[in-house]
């Protein structure tokens, strides 16, 4: 589908790689060394969270703003659904010494970033992409690389 998208709009920058495709709940820093103790915090925070799993819904397509001109190309969705996983882990992050990662809990929107280009898009409903949230990670993406390295993953559950 991103494929199709980025002939559709005209786009000439390069898509996500797919295993990088994510939803980023809260963003602990760019690091070009992460600190031992910062991976430690966020593992306790990950550790002792719990929530249900949920279903999310992405149903528009947008283009986001931003300083450098190189716009985010992005499916983006309602944050309702986000909220008791966003809510439990802002808390655990908060009791493992990591609050500075989490701003107002309110202010998020829930997006899928597939490409980046200097165009831009107007906003445009689509059909649904839905699919089942049963786990969440702990990603440090290395500046510059484009390389992810999942140091944790959590099921999510009740309590």
């Amino acid at each position: 589908m991103a494929e199709e998208l980025k002939r559709e709009h005209g786009f000439d920058g390069t898509l996500i790689r797919p295993e990088h495709l994510h939803v980023t709940l809260f963003h602990l820093g760019d690091w070009i060394r992460l600190p031992e103790e910062l991976i430690a915090q966020a593992v306790a925070a990950a550790t002792s969270v719990t929530a249900p799993a949920f279903e999310v819904a992405f149903d528009k397509l947008t283009s986001f703003r931003n300083r450098t001109g190189i716009r985010p190309f992005v499916l983006t969705g309602p944050a309702e659904a986000w909220r008791p996983l966003r809510t439990a882990l802002g808390q655990t992050l908060k009791q493992a010494g990591l609050g500075s990662a989490v701003h107002d809990l309110d202010d998020f929107t829930p997006h899928v970033t597939l490409l980046r280009d200097a165009k831009s898009a107007k906003s445009a409903k689509i059909d649904p992409i839905k699919w089942q949230v049963a786990d969440f990670v702990l990603v440090q993406s290395l500046l510059g690389k484009t390389t992810h390295i999942h140091l944790g993953r959590w099921p999510l559950r009740s309590q």
